[in-house]
This record gives structure tokens, sequence and C-alpha cells, in this order.
């Protein structure tokens, strides 16, 4: 693609316009400077995405239902910014010596907002029929029983011996959200109306959601922790256009924005200011990418070799410095770099080469024709603003090595149908956020067990490989840290090699907040927690 086209695709540029500005006040303002936390108010948030399609959508259902149903979910086990395990609605896990078991100590003296006992019979419940059989998926086969001790007391038994890390990171991930089992024992778990107006032991108890406009959490007055929540009210408003955001935080209209709420340029601009902070901390346990993902379904794209020919025709770099303006980087594979236990660097990359693109297609069999290889149908999901100009994008990119390219760009709900329930693409241009486990969320998209119609974020390609299902499946119990990394770079191979889904650019995240929010982004995965420690210096 000439300079001048790549210019013409997009109004200006602004590379590397975060780099004095994020991270700078993050001690201050995250933790409150050692100030003693106030209680009350309200505090508005929001997201750099678009409102969900439920409260909570139990197969995950993508980030925008995570955000919202964490606030009133809540997990065992949490992950600190150090990536150490705390104590949530868990005091104890503990592993017996061969790592076939593990004993569940909970907390005591919990209950669900309708007033019901949280009880170890609870997380019997989640444990076989809402982890195994939804949401963590091939993550527990090895998990054969779950039983309650006693009342705050649970054991879990496996045919296979376990490894800590993955089972806590489980307990403490996306997977590992508790819901009541007297409101979904005997019901469709995944249809239970329930899910728009979640039930759950976390800070804050739904009061209502106004659809197109906004969802109001209020305080949760007989939570665990007396002490908390310190707000009163957590509001998250949805608004479609990012720059209908930054306008909100200058009104004084919102307080805090997580996952890039607003575009780059206008961070450095409301920092600048003194009334708002940024900060990159607290998405350690949540890295995101920007993801190509290919329809094994598809009679062209099904075969490798076209797959890689199109991965040589993409511009990274491009798309990192002029599509999010400098807050990405070119991705080195299928797992971000920023994984600091399984990252493998020694996988196969398909360097930015036009000529190598065409001549990889023209020795798989599709050479120029009538002005065209082939025709592909390529649908840029519209959860985020940077998608609609990836897609426009990577239609030119593709048309550059002669591939007929017919573009979507449809609306979240639509984009959801298409991708993950009809299959309806050849290419797919998505988002993922994964955790620092592989297992489930990463290996999701590429295992056959990922393949479930309707579920988003998983397989969707229907790429499907016994090789890439067995390492996955031993990757789930080897309990040597030192092969579970062995057997994470391997899987990284096989996909980086098949590419039936990759990572197209790390994306910085970043959360903007107003100078007096305190108390945030204090965990790896601060999106998803719930809250409860955020208060108003006002």
């Amino acid at each position: 693609m000439s300079s001048l086209s790549r210019r013409n695709l997009l109004a200006g540029t602004a590379g590397g316009v975060l780099a004095s500005v994020i991270g700078g006040h993050s001690l201050a303002f995250g933790q409150g400077a050692g100030a003693t936390p106030k209680r009350g108010g309200t505090l508005t948030a929001t997201w750099g995405g678009f409102e969900p399609q439920s409260l909570f959508v139990p197969p995950g259902g993508g980030s925008s239902p995570y955000f919202t149903s964490t606030k009133v979910h809540e997990r065992l086990l949490r992950l600190n910014n150090d990536l150490g395990f705390e104590p949530v609605l868990a005091l104890e896990v503990t592993a017996a010596e061969d790592f076939m078991s593990y004993i569940i100590k909970l907390r005591p003296n919990v209950t669900w907002h309708d007033g019901k006992p949280f009880t170890a019979d609870d997380v019997v419940f989640n444990a076989l029929n809402y982890w195994k059989t939804i949401s963590a998926g091939v993550a527990l086969k090895a998990l054969v029983g779950a039983e309650a001790v006693d009342a705050t007391t649970v054991r879990l038994a496996f045919d296979a011996a376990v490894p800590d890390f993955f089972l806590k990171s489980i307990l403490a991930g996306k997977s590992g959200l508790v819901i009541p089992r007297h409101l979904y024992d005997g019901r469709d778990i995944l249809t239970n109306p329930v899910n728009n107006a979640p039930v759950g032991t976390g800070p804050f108890k739904v009061k209502e959601w106004v659809r197109g406009s906004h969802v109001e959490f209020s305080r949760n007055e007989r939570y665990w922790d007396p002490q908390l929540p310190y707000l009163d009210r957590l509001v998250i408003r949805w608004w479609r256009d990012p720059a209908s955001r930054s306008a909100a935080f200058e009104a004084g209209q919102l307080d805090i924005g997580v996952f890039n709420p607003t575009p780059a340029p206008d961070i450095k601009r409301l920092d600048a200011t003194g009334r708002f902070d940024s900060t990159t901390k607290g998405y350690d346990n949540s890295a995101w990418v920007s993801t190509i993902e290919f329809n094994s379904r598809r009679d062209i794209v099904k075969r490798a070799e076209v797959r890689r020919a199109i991965n040589h025709a993409i511009d990274r770099s491009f798309i990192a410095e002029t599509i999010f303006f400098g807050l990405a980087k070119p991705a080195a594979g299928p797992i971000p770099s920023s994984n600091k236990l399984f990252f493998n660097k020694d996988v196969p990359v398909y360097p930015f080469d036009v000529r190598k693109a065409g001549q990889l297609l023209d020795a798989a069999g599709f050479p120029v024709r009538n002005g065209s290889r082939f025709k592909l149908n390529v649908v840029a999901a519209g959860w985020f603003e940077e998608n609609v100009k990836l897609g426009q994008y990577v239609k030119q990119a593709l048309e550059d090595i002669d591939i007929t390219v017919d573009l979507a760009i449809p609306d979240r709900a639509t984009s959801l149908k298409r991708i993950y329930t009809d299959y309806d693409y050849d290419i797919a241009l998505s988002n993922n956020s994964g955790a620092v486990e592989l297992v489930p969320q990463w290996t999701q998209f590429t295992t056959s067990d990922g393949i479930l119609k309707g579920a988003a974020f998983r397989n969707a390609n229907g790429y499907s490989n016994p090789k890439v299902d067995d390492i996955v499946a031993r990757l789930s119990v080897e309990i040597d840290p030192k092969k579970r990394v062995a057997l994470a770079h391997e899987l990284q191979v096989v996909i980086a090699t098949d590419v039936p889904w990759t990572s197209l650019v790390e994306i910085e995240s970043v959360t903007v907040a107003s100078a007096d929010v305190r108390g945030h982004s204090q965990f790896a995965d601060f999106m998803g927690e719930s809250w409860g420690n955020v208060w108003l210096d006002r």
C-alpha cells in the first residue's frame, strides 16, 4: 500500500501520544496516597465499548457483560497487581499432596442479595453445573466430583493432577464467577431471566437497567465486609461515540472510564487539565489484542497457506501507529508479549511483505484472473471505533494483493450473530482480552471444545486440530511449572503455523479517571473487579 493511500485512510496520526502521560499519576490517585477513604456518593463509570446484550452472560459474552456482572457476582479468589492470589469468597484453597483434590474453605456469614445464605452447596453447584459445563469447559475436564464437607468447606476431586496456579487462575478469572444455586438449579443457565438482573454476593445490587442508557447499582447493605462498599451508588453508562465520553468527562457527567474510554489524543488533553489522571495499571491479567479470525468452514481461507499469505499482506505497524494512535504495538504471535509466564517469542511470524503474499497465493493455486484472485467476505466487529478503521484498512490491504473484498461493519448485536452464531464470514476482525493463564480464555479460540454455536469470543472459526486439543489437555493437568511453560510454547508454535486465529496488535489499555476518584486500578483485572474499594475524595 502506498504512503498516500495510507494517509487517505485515516485523517491524521498521533503515534506515541501517550508516552509522556500514562502511569505518571497512578500511585497518587489509584491508591489514594494514604488518604482515609470516604463513604458515600455516586460514581459514574463507562468503558471503551458498548452496552451489553445482557448484564450477565454465563459463557462470557465479551467485556461489556463482564464489566457489569462483576459488580454483582464475586469469585472465590482475585489476583493482585503482583500476580498473587487474594481471598474473596474463599479464605483458603489448598491442594492435596498429589494435586488430585483441593479443599476450599469459604468465608462464613455471606448472603446473596435476596437474603439467602451463601454456602458450600452453591460452590458445588457452580463447579459441576456452571464452571465445568459452561464457563471453563475443557479447563476443568479433570474435575470428577465436588462435595460439601460442611457449610463452609468444599472438596474438589480430579482424575488427574491439577496445577495450583492453573486452578486458582480459574477461580480468580472470568470463568470463576459464582452464581446462586437457588436461582439457577433446574433452570437453563444460559437463558435464565435472572441474567438480566443478576443476584450475587458482591458489594453492589442491581437497581435498574435502562436499556440504551445505563445500569444503576446500589449499595449492598448486608455485604460481608461491613466497611464496603464506600460508594452509595454506581452507575455504568454507555456512550456510542468515544468523543462523547470525552465531553462527558469535561462536563462532570463521567468520573471514570476503563479500557481506553476516549480517543487516544483526548487522554493527553484531559490529563493536561489537572482534573483527570490516566494509568495503565490494572490490566496485567487482562491483556487486550486486536485479532483476525479465518473461518475454517470456507473453502478458500480454510487453507493454511492462504491464511499465511493474508497475514503477510497486513502491516501491523501501520495498524498500531495509525489506527490505534500509538496505543498498541505489533503482535508477535497469538499470545501477547506482556504475558510474563507463557509468551513464546520463537514462533513463525509474518512480516509485512506484499510481494511475498502474492507469491504464496500464486503457489497455492490462486493466480490473478480478470483482475482478482478470489472474493472474501470480511466482517469487522462493530464494538470498537478502531475496528471500523481496521476493516477499511484490511480491505485495502487485501485489494493490494488482488483479493476482492466484501466488507461489512455491523453493529454489536449483528456482529455477534454473524460471527458467533451464523458463522457468516470468511475473515472476522475482532478483539480479545485474556488472563495470564492460557486455559481456557486463550485456548478456547482454537480448541475443539471452544466451538459452541452462539457463544461469543470462543472458537467461531471452526478450527479443530487433535494436536492442539491434546496439548491443551496436558497443559490443564501438568503440575510441573517448567513443563507447563514448554507445553504453552509448543501450543503457540502450532497456532502460529496454522494461523486459524491470531493477534494483529497488542493494545495498551488505559484507565482515565477524575482526579478525586480513589482506590482504583489496584488489581490485575480492575475492569472485572467489584469496585467495592473505589471511593470519592469529595
